[in-house]
């Protein structure tokens, strides 16, 4: 009996046991429970399942002048650091990246539509970020989280959905545009070279449906490997048939083939000079023009209610909360996240937001900051896939963008549908942000909706102080900002 006890003191000694106990020690793996092994497991099944942000956010930002390669860099350096500090300072196991969304909103109407420069929209995304960081010390949180009426937060997640939704339909070339009904289903038949790349509606269509098809049957890494198995088989057609067979409908065309390998392969070395022309680059005084006030409340707003409600959801799934139902840890959480927008602006990267698929590393018993560690040391191996990135599809990537986008819309499901001075903002909220081709216009009207029905239905002291303040703002918007 003396000698098996002694055997565990002498391995106590070693410096595995060290490592394993200064682990414990500082991440608290005992008293939540879960070990190490735990740990690492749930970091790799959040990064699996958010690992598509690799590829689509530099194919996203890239629209704006940004260069591609840059970007995957400043995605994959983001992510990590932002994960790496949530898993350090807040001891939470949440996966955290550059949000989409967030980053269509950015690129699609702050810079293609509003006309300004890609580095005037980092410097909104710094200021917006400084008022979350602001809010998250203060009481001022709580003031919004409580201000804001549920039908109108869960809106804001459904709209962003939609608006990324129809993002993802035109960039697969599943609907093009047409001069009577503005939009049309395209030709699936349809394979060539268009603006953006190969063209191939019919793929992109599949790529959704594969995505689909294995998360409903819970396949481990199903985006990916719906990604992966559409490339592979455009990768085929392009070796099998023949050139002549794909369209040229602009006055380029690779001579590669429609797909091709990358010609050192899909690993590489990160040549971190790619990421020079964005890094540091934000004009902060640029972004301080009063007709981007909307700009920077509009990222602040789909940024801390996406945050709030992630982070409540996964810490309700893994069990943080007290016996009085108080979550413990949010407040640093909250202050990781914010912080770390922040911190991403100086890479190129839009606001850096957590990851509702953290639940997937929760579900399998990650319960503190080792599994966010994990994940962010993840995304630096990452950094060594930029070929990959490079010979990935757009259409095989866009249908991840619309399966996100229906994950995101199903918030709906949890409004009032029995109160019309509810799920009528709601509506305007979701279908103006696609329909407008901007998240801000979507978020104004379904606050002038929200206030004018509840005024007009004699239900005005269900307004609160907050809602008639940013009522009063967006409507001064409309009227001397059109």
């Amino acid at each position: 009996m003396e000698s098996i006890q002694q055997e565990p003191l002498a391995a106590d000694n070693s410096p595995q046991s060290s490592t394993t106990g200064f682990l414990d020690r500082f991440f608290k793996l005992s008293a939540h429970k879960t070990s190490i092994k735990t740990e690492m497991i749930a970091g790799l099944t959040t990064f699996v399942t958010m690992s598509y942000i690799m590829f689509l956010n530099p194919i996203i930002m890239s629209k704006t002048g940004m260069p591609f390669d840059g970007l995957f860099l400043a995605t994959c350096i983001g992510a990590a650091i932002a994960c790496i500090f949530m898993g350090l300072y807040a001891n939470w196991p949440i996966g955290l990246a550059p949000g989409m969304g967030l980053n269509a909103f950015f690129t699609f109407t702050v810079v293609l539509e509003m006309n300004y420069s890609w580095e005037i929209a980092l410097g909104a995304v710094f200021w917006s970020g400084c008022l979350f960081v602001l809010m998250s010390v203060t009481r001022l949180r709580e003031w919004m989280l409580d201000s804001i009426p549920l039908s109108l937060r869960l809106a804001m997640t459904a709209g962003v959905g939609l608006f990324l939704g129809f993002i993802g339909l035109r960039f697969t070339g599943l609907i093009v545009p047409n001069p009577d009904n503005v939009v049309a289903l395209a030709d699936l038949t349809h394979f060539g070279f268009g603006k953006f790349g190969p063209e191939a509606p019919a793929l992109g269509l599949l790529s959704f449906l594969l995505i689909a098809i294995l998360s409903y049957r819970r396949v481990f890494g199903s985006v990916i490997i719906g990604i992966g198995l559409t490339t592979a088989i455009a990768f085929l057609m392009s070796a099998v048939l023949p050139y002549e067979f794909f369209a040229v409908s602009v006055d380029w065309a690779p001579a590669s083939g429609f797909v091709s390998w990358p010609e050192g392969g899909l690993v590489a070395v990160p040549d971190f000079a790619a990421i020079e022309p964005i890094y540091m680059k934000l004009d902060l005084m640029g972004a301080l023009d009063v007709a981007l006030i909307p700009v920077i409340i509009t990222f602040l707003f789909v940024n801390i209610f996406d945050t709030a409600g992630t982070l409540m959801g996964v810490a309700q799934r893994a069990n943080l909360q007290d016996e009085n139902g108080k979550i413990e840890g949010l407040s640093k959480s909250l202050k990781a996240d914010s912080i770390s927008s922040v911190l991403g602006t100086a890479f190129g990267c839009p606001p850096v937001t957590s990851y509702v698929e953290s639940a997937a590393g929760v579900s399998v018993g990650g319960r503190t900051g080792l599994t966010a560690v994990v994940i962010g040391l993840m995304f630096l191996l990452g950094l060594f896939l930029l070929p990959l990135a490079q010979m990935l599809p757009g259409f095989a990537v866009d249908g991840a963008l619309i399966y996100v986008a229906m994950l995101m819309m199903g918030s709906l499901a949890a409004i009032d549908w029995e109160d019309m001075t509810e799920f009528a903002p709601a509506i305007m909220t979701t279908i103006m942000m696609p329909l407008t081709f901007s998240i801000a216009n979507g978020i104004a009207v379904g606050f002038i909706t929200y206030t004018a029905l509840k005024l007009f239905t004699g239900k005005s002291s269900q307004i609160s102080n907050g809602v008639w303040v940013l009522t009063a703002l967006f409507v001064a918007k409309f009227i001397f900002l059109p």
